[in-house]
């Protein structure tokens, strides 16, 4: 840059210091007028963006950070300005400082903090942006991680507890959908993240154990044991918002108000925008009398969760309190508080003993909890750089812990069973081909398998693409090359040794056997749908000519049987034959009907004159159940020879004549189409003589 544009530049500096921030906006806009560099003009959009977030335009200011995001991910050095103002909106709209007016809501500090997401993502409001190994209902490092069937992984305790507070199915937070996920009690850790994260993570792995006995004592009503396991806890990760947060119950119950209150100031610090922070805080300033403070806590809570019950019960009750105290004659007040401080008559648990220790029974630490109280905050947990490990000192033991048990290669498109378990997608379903059971525990797998709805473990395949990305690219080729090879409908066809096939005729199948499970499978998942279909024979396996089959539809049962909806397409010659996986393959060639001249329209006039005579004799139930499986005869084809394989009327009546498969099998060779007809026209005869014997 030239000495005129960084005189500008400094100037929208200290235009944004002395807080003219439209001027700094419009030079930062000028100057990007001019330049071409990449990362120059991303840091300047990042300065122009604040200034605009500064001046209240939001709307224009998350549109530029979105552009910047464009250019280059945007890292959370860029959000730092942002970041503070909005945190600083949030302190100051309580005063009504005048610089909040732009925030007419707590919705929009809460729609600000989902933008900044949008424009970076694994960037929190918070300015976090490792959130790798985050729960995204505690918002905290995932302890006992429990993947769901969509494929998110979540704490074990925080989805027991989502599941208990809330009458409704129990939702992803990651996706939203409730659809798949059944009992989750039913779910198991998974094991290989549960084993991998204790390993590269041993401080934060050990806080999650202690918050673990902390609140197994507390639960017991041990709360001085219990609030010794917190102070450990926290001096492990002191800037874990859910310790704060637990351990300002803990001092509630202990009647220690002021250190609550601090715990939950410290909470609300570190995750401004988790709502049960405020809840704490809201608890202990009631616990201290300073109810018009809490009730504000209560507001906030709920401008960033509107369906928080928690808040909403103690805010109206607290507001019922504070209303109560305001209206009560002088003297009854005297006489009810005689001996009493002044401020004992707004705290609840002077004011309603029985329901307050209820209240504080039933509501345990929870680990993370926030129960119903998070649903738009999606960061990730506050990690300082000094609890992330290095990969590459971990590298060799995470590379061995992503092997497949079967394989063993590296994990390609992970999955995991509900009983915790790991696998390659493909690995997995080729086990359960043989047996609907986890291949580990033996866990019964039926329902899993039915719904064969198998989604890919989103953490575990986002560490391998950040961590081993050399190894995951080599693997990917492996299968590409697979995939490549299983979609030739050339060479190595797939065949299915079963009956005859015949062009345009349907041919429904019974899938029973794991390694036909297995070929339907990779004809689907190549994107072919196709098989060959062919005779067997005692000396090489399978006849020499089949026809190639096309799958329409599949329906699956619950112990992996299929049934399937196959049309026949072409005829083939196999050249040679091959086996892979458990199931014939083979090289083949393709028929076409060589081009005749019309001397063969005779002979098909007869044939069609025969098979009406024949289809005419048969009976009712007869016709409605060859229907029922090869569907209606077909019409004449309006030109005898449009199709390489001839009339589709012909076979039809080939599939649906009492001929032994061997007979059958001579007409699928033929390329002449006068041979076939004259072929047909024999049979015809031949079945018209016998029944008039």
């Amino acid at each position: 840059m030239g000495t005129e544009s960084e005189s500008m530049l400094q100037l929208a500096a200290e235009a944004f210091q002395s807080k003219n921030f439209d001027l700094a906006a419009d030079i930062y806009e000028c100057q990007l007028a001019g330049l071409g560099d990449p990362g120059s003009r991303q840091e300047l959009m990042v300065k122009r963006a604040d200034a605009l977030a500064f001046g209240g335009k939001f709307t224009e200011a998350f549109d530029v950070y979105r552009q910047a995001s464009e250019i280059d991910r945007l890292r959370p050095a860029h959000l730092v300005n942002l970041i503070e103002y909005l945190s600083g909106s949030i302190r100051r709209q309580d005063g009504g400082d005048s610089q909040s007016g732009s925030l007419k809501t707590w919705e929009e500090v809460g729609a600000a903090a989902a933008a900044v997401a949008a424009a970076c993502p694994g960037t929190d409001a918070t300015g976090c942006g490792y959130a790798d190994f985050s729960c995204r209902i505690c918002l905290s490092f995932l302890f006992e991680p429990v993947t769901l069937p969509c494929g998110h992984c979540f704490c074990k305790k925080c989805l027991e507890r989502e599941r208990k507070e809330k009458e409704r199915p129990v939702m992803c937070k990651e996706c939203r959908d409730s659809s798949r996920v059944a009992d989750v009690q039913s779910y198991r850790v998974n094991v290989v993240l549960s084993s991998l994260l204790a390993k590269w993570f041993p401080t934060l792995h050990q806080t999650g154990r202690l918050r673990r006995e902390g609140n197994g004592l507390y639960a017991e009503r041990k709360m001085e044991a219990a609030l010794e396991k917190y102070n450990q806890a926290i001096l492990i990760a002191p800037m874990d918002h859910i310790l704060f947060s637990n351990r300002s119950q803990i001092h509630s119950s202990l009647k220690h108000y002021e250190n609550a209150l601090r715990d939950a100031e410290m909470a609300c610090r570190l995750k401004p925008h988790w709502s049960k922070g405020h809840v704490r805080k809201a608890q202990a300033l009631v616990s201290l009398g300073r109810t018009e403070e809490a009730l504000r806590e209560y507001l906030v809570c709920l401008s960033i969760e509107p369906d928080c019950r928690l808040a909403k019960t103690e805010a109206h009750r607290v507001n019922l309190t504070s209303s109560l105290a305001s209206t009560t004659p002088a003297r009854s007040v005297g006489r009810e508080v005689k001996g009493q401080q002044k401020s004992d008559i707004r705290r609840p648990d002077h004011c309603f003993p029985r329901k307050r220790k209820r209240r504080s029974t039933e509501e345990e630490v929870e680990e993370g909890g926030q129960g119903n109280d998070h649903k738009k905050s999606r960061s990730g947990e506050l990690l300082e750089s000094s609890h992330i490990p290095a990969p590459a000192l971990s590298l060799l033991h995470f590379n061995s812990v992503c092997l497949c048990v079967f394989s063993p290669r590296l994990f390609y498109e992970p999955v995991t069973t509900p009983c915790g378990h790991t696998f390659c997608l493909q690995c997995l379903e080729r086990c359960l081909d043989h047996n609907p059971k986890c291949p580990l525990c033996k866990e019964e797998l039926s329902e899993y398998l039915v719904q064969r709805q198998y989604c890919k473990t989103v953490l575990m395949e986002n560490l391998i693409s950040k961590y081993l990305p050399s190894e995951l690219m080599e693997r990917q080729k492996i299968q590409q090359e697979e995939m490549a090879e299983l979609s030739n409908l050339n060479k190595n066809v797939p065949i299915f040794v079963c009956t005859m096939a015949f062009p345009t005729v349907p041919c429904p199948l019974h899938i029973f056997e794991p390694c036909y499970r297995l070929m339907i499978r990779r004809c689907i998942e190549t994107g072919t749908n196709c098989f060959g279909m062919c005779l067997g024979d005692n000396l090489k396996g399978f006849a020499d000519y089949g026809c190639l089959l096309e799958i329409r539809d599949v329906k699956f049962f619950s112990d992996g049987r299929s049934v399937v909806d196959t049309i026949g397409r072409r005829r083939f010659k196999v050249i040679q034959h091959k086996e892979r996986d458990g199931y014939n393959t083979a090289d083949i060639e393709y028929l076409e009907d060589v081009k005749q001249s019309e001397s063969c329209s005779l002979c098909m006039m007869q044939c069609m004159t025969r098979r009406l005579v024949w289809v005419n004799s048969l009976k009712a139930e007869q016709k409605e159940r060859i229907e029922g499986h090869f569907g209606p005869m077909p019409e004449k084809d309006s030109e005898l020879q449009a199709c390489p394989n001839g009339p589709s009327w012909c076979w039809w009546l080939l599939a649906v004549l009492p001929l032994e498969g061997r007979a059958q099998l001579p007409f699928l060779a033929l390329t002449s189409l006068k041979d076939r007809l004259s072929g047909i026209r024999k049979v015809l005869l031949f079945m018209a003589q016998s029944k008039h014997r």
